[in-house]
């Protein structure tokens, strides 16, 4: 394992998914969020309909209709085709995500049509309404639900169809209010409908939209007065009504899609989505969002003298640290997640002090005791809602485009990033997928300079990134090989091993190490697994396993050829090759990441061994070198990768091709094994290097 999951460790990290996911309903067909209409989850590439797709989704209509204090009312009509049992094992339960705080969720119609004739409507009983699977032991957020319904009886060539119906009220934020959709272009959805329908001021005063100056119309922002709309350019415009409901007027915005339409547009690639195809946002500005979500953030004024007391008592149960290290470990560690998206309940936070007391909270209500227990020793730190794009003239104010938080904190000479809803992260790690994002600054709306709104996470680490793996094997005279295999880490593969075996009960640790262990090319049974503490964050991670093969060589053969046990190098692919006219992409190489391998062989006494040749590369991005020396006793052998620059120019992609070929070429080397006369058997000499 020695770059991050998309890279080497994809397996790995796919396969810690499956482990670590106790307790998940199957993959929701519809998450309502509080007052937003989330884009619908894409396969990798489009398709036409054919027997291998498990369903074809004929019709998928969604209407929501706005009203003016922020209320909303969402329907979804789905027509699905059964083409395999695959498909009927998909839509067995429908699951959906709500809070009862704000929302309620009605399955007004869930009919099988069989396709031997007769329909049957699906029972009360099959709907179930079960607090969400992170909150099950967190009574506070109880709110936070999930409704489904059971589909029994789905067969091939069965029709399902239901109607979902999610209405919100007296949302937190209200009476504001947003959306985003985007097109389902994977090859699913046959056909696809998608209706706005919006006051058109929060009086009786209507303006037209045809009222929307002809550069916003040209740029797909279309003003209703009360909320704007924005299209992206690579979605066709909406056909527009104006209507009027007693004193209020309202516009309603339609789209109709097929399957076909939407592949062409989608098929060119210059015009390929960066966002969200549909915006809708009564937010005035960036600074109006901000002064919405941002009082539910400010450390309340009660409590003080409890909380200055629990700093007291954090600094004197952890001399070694800083008040901002003591207070970070507390509320990482001690203060359980509850791993809900952000937003979840509305931005309703608990007092710091009921979360200090429950022993558990959100992302959201940590990162608030965190403020409020580190504000009496140090006042200035910044909350950063990471995940959206550099904004642009026409990106509408959007909550949905937020999927994390993380605090900022300047002292001295460094600035701090810390994420306490990570539990096992050390001091100062942000974990990868939010790095590199630019993020909303909530305490710098003050500025008047709408630049200091927006910041971008470092991609640095505050410390270097390393990865020592030593394998001490033996091969037996039977041909059994027996391995001790030990990782020691630092960095974001640190991260990721430590939230896998934390978050695993140690009765399946074997099956982590067995994941790891296909995720660096061994093979066999995993034995005797050990990691080290995930919560002592200050110094390396740290997992040892012993893996056995009974047949790992079969001495009949002559000569016996076996690769050198040591991790396969994980390599950053090239850039996929850009659109016509369109900019090649720079090489990302990842975080710098210093990899060390080393491995000791065993052999039965009076094996001959001839060694690979080594290989030395070195460029300014990343140097690999690797050894192989036969003796006596057996076989050592070294690999040492070490990436220097986290991205290289797209015009030395030549460049780094032969660099990755060098690499590759040096992994398909073997050792080649025969058993002779013990004594006239000699270990072969050490070979020179050869350089690229």
């Amino acid at each position: 394992m020695t770059r991050l999951p998309n890279f080497l460790s994809l397996r790995f990290a796919c396969g810690l998914i499956l482990l670590c996911a106790f307790g998940v309903l199957p993959a929701r067909c519809q998450e309502p969020a509080a007052s937003s209409a989330k884009p619908t989850p894409k396969s990798a590439e489009a398709s036409e309909k054919t027997p291998d797709l498990p369903a074809q989704i004929e019709l998928l209509e969604t209407r929501v209709r706005f009203e003016v204090n922020g209320d909303s009312r969402k329907e979804v009509h789905t027509r699905v085709h059964i083409n395999n049992e695959l498909g009927a094992r998909q839509f067995a339960r429908l699951a959906f995500d709500y809070n009862r705080s704000f929302q309620q969720i009605e399955f007004p119609l869930v009919r099988i049509t069989h396709s031997g004739g007769g329909t049957v409507d699906i029972l009360p009983s099959a709907i179930s309404d079960q607090p969400n699977p992170a909150v099950v032991n967190a009574p506070a957020y109880q709110d936070v639900r999930v409704k489904s319904v059971r589909i029994l009886g789905l067969a091939p060539e069965d029709i399902l169809e239901y109607r979902v119906v999610t209405t919100t009220s007296h949302h937190p934020l209200a009476p504001d209010f947003w959306l985003d959709h985007t097109f389902d272009r994977s090859g699913v959805t046959a056909k696809e409908i998608f209706e706005i329908d919006l006051p058109s001021s929060r009086s009786s005063d209507a303006q037209s939209i045809d009222s929307a100056p002809p550069q916003a119309l040209a740029a797909g922002l279309y003003n209703a007065s009360l909320a704007r709309v924005h299209v992206s350019p690579h979605t066709p415009a909406p056909t527009t009504e104006t209507t009027r409901d007693g004193n209020t007027a309202r516009v309603v915005y339609r789209w109709q899609e097929s399957h076909a339409t939407i592949s062409n547009t989608a098929g060119n690639e210059a015009l390929e989505p960066t966002g969200a195809d549909i915006v809708v946002s009564t937010f005035a500005s960036w600074l109006n969002l901000g002064a919405s979500i941002g009082p539910h953030f400010l450390p309340p004024g009660t409590g003080f003298n409890a909380l200055a007391k629990k700093l007291y008592e954090l600094e004197a149960a952890m001399p070694g640290k800083s008040p901002l290290e003591a207070v970070y470990t507390f509320v990482s560690q001690k203060i359980k997640t509850v791993d809900l998206p952000l937003g979840s309940t509305g931005f309703q936070l608990r007092h710091p002090l009921e979360t200090l007391s429950s022993g558990y909270g959100t992302p959201e209500d940590k990162v608030l005791l965190f403020a409020a227990l580190s504000r009496p020793s140090y006042r200035s730190y910044y909350l950063l809602f990471i995940g959206v794009s550099s904004p642009s003239r026409t990106d509408l104010p959007d909550p949905s485009v937020f999927s994390h938080i993380a605090i900022q904190i300047p002292q001295n000479q460094a600035t701090y990033y810390l994420d306490p809803s990570v539990e096992v992260a050390p001091f100062g790690i942000v974990p990868a997928d939010f790095r590199g994002k630019t993020a909303f600054v909530l305490q710098e709306l003050l500025s008047t300079d709408e630049s200091k709104w927006w910041t971008r996470v470092p991609n640095s680490l505050p410390f270097l990134s390393t990865q020592r793996v030593k394998v001490d094997a033996v091969i037996s005279p039977n041909g059994a090989l027996t391995a001790k295999v030990k990782y020691t880490m630092r960095g974001d593969n640190e991260l990721l091993l430590r939230v896998a075996f934390h978050q695993s009960p140690k009765e399946r640790w074997k099956e982590v190490a067995q994941l790891l262990a296909l995720s660096d090319g061994f093979r066999g049974k995993i034995t005797n697994v050990t990691a080290s503490d995930p919560y002592a964050t200050q110094g390396p991670f740290t997992v040892e396993y012993e893996i056995t093969q009974s047949k790992f060589v079969d001495w009949s053969k002559k000569p016996v050829r076996i690769p050198a046990l040591l991790p396969l190098v994980g390599l950053p692919d090239l850039p996929a090759k850009p659109a016509a006219g369109a900019a090649p992409s720079t090489i990302d190489l990842g975080t710098p990441l210093d990899v060390e391998a080393h491995l000791t062989l065993h052999l039965p006494a009076g094996t001959v061994v001839r060694t690979p040749t080594g290989t030395s590369v070195e460029r300014d991005y990343a140097t690999f070198a690797s050894k192989y020396q036969a003796s006596d006793s057996g076989v050592t052998a070294s690999r040492h990768l070490n990436f220097l620059l986290r991205q290289i120019a797209a015009g030395r992609a030549a460049d780094y091709n032969a660099f990755v070929r060098a690499v590759q070429s040096d992994e398909a080397q073997e050792f080649t094994l025969e058993r002779g006369n013990v004594a006239s058997a000699q270990p072969a000499a050490d070979k020179p290097t050869k350089k690229n």
